[in-house]
């Protein structure tokens, strides 16, 4: 028998199982491929896209001792022609890579077919948290802060994706000025009604100039109110300095009591001072208190003989 003439050995099976995957894989690629052309034409035909977003600005609506409010708007664009549901929103305030405050809101609304929407998310910074977990962060610094933000959205062919999002600035740690009652110069002495000026330094201790704009005060002799107001007033206190202002007073002596014999023997009389600053800074409009408790006061003769004046100690 010639070679030619030899059987062919074939394992039963094999060659049927062959074919059969042959067959079956250029069906599933075709389909396959079918599927993805059929679905790439109807984008281009419809116009899908992904959505595009920036953080616009972030801004602070309220400021003070405690905690400061931010705000952070991001515009977001929608190009397709079906909305979009907005389905998570992470955000991140960190500084210097330290995380300040962060959050989830959930479920946060829709982008309109083929348009835009402001999305502002509230963000509130409680100092007190910062300054316990952190204590190299002093009241009356500024420091520097990024903001992180992951939107989440549903976009039909896309499916689910996030976009990041970031943007950096400074926010201050405000400190309360410091007060003092350099001395009270009388205008106008009578038991009945009495005109003064207030001589204050206020000391500054913040990184940050403060423009004063008004205040309300009271003063106290002993534990007696001898008067107070609230006046615009106009003066820059500097960064980390002390300023002079002075503020007028009218009271009447005679209802001090023993507290004005003190202060005319000489010996002189506790006092104490409270109220609050208006100013403007460059992080938005403060309203801050100010306080002086301890000191004490007595009359003193001026040098020229003229009205007396009222020694602060």
């Amino acid at each position: 028998m010639s070679t030619s003439d030899k059987p062919e050995v074939v394992e039963r099976g094999a060659k049927d199982v062959k074919h059969e995957e042959d067959g079956k894989g250029g069906f599933l690629g075709t389909v396959k491929g079918f599927i993805q052309d059929i679905g790439e034409k109807i984008e281009e035909a419809v116009g899908f896209g992904k959505p595009t977003a920036d953080v616009t600005t972030i801004h602070i609506p309220s400021i003070n001792l405690e905690k400061a409010d931010l705000v952070v708007e991001i515009l977001i664009k929608n190009p397709n022609p079906v909305p979009i549901p907005l389905i998570d929103i992470n955000y991140l305030v960190e500084s210097d890579g330290r995380k300040l405050v962060s959050g989830l809101i959930p479920d946060s609304g829709t982008i309109h077919a083929h348009g835009e929407e402001t999305v502002k998310i509230p963000v509130t910074l409680i100092y007190d948290d910062v300054k316990n977990t952190y204590a190299d962060i002093k009241p009356g610094s500024i420091i520097p802060y990024r903001v992180k933000v992951d939107l989440i959205v549903d976009v039909p062919v896309f499916g689910r994706i996030t976009i990041p999002l970031e943007k950096t600035g400074e926010i201050p740690i405000p400190y309360k000025p410091d007060i003092d009652l350099e001395k009270i110069q009388f205008e106008r002495f009578s038991f009945e009604e009495t005109v003064a000026l207030l001589h204050l330094k206020l000391d500054n201790k913040n990184d940050f100039d403060l423009d004063l704009n008004a205040l309300d005060y009271e003063v106290w002799l002993g534990d007696v109110r001898i008067g107070g107001a609230k006046l615009a007033k106009s003066a820059k206190l500097e960064k980390s300095g002390i300023s002079s202002i002075d503020i007028p007073i009218t009271f009447r002596p005679k209802d001090f009591g023993s507290a004005l014999w003190d202060m005319i023997r000489g010996r002189g009389t506790a006092y104490a001072m409270k109220g609050h600053i208006d100013v403007d800074t460059p992080f938005g409009a403060m309203k801050l208190p100010i306080s002086k408790e301890g000191g004490t006061t007595r009359l003193k003769k001026t040098e020229d003989g003229g009205d007396d004046d009222d020694e602060v100690c």
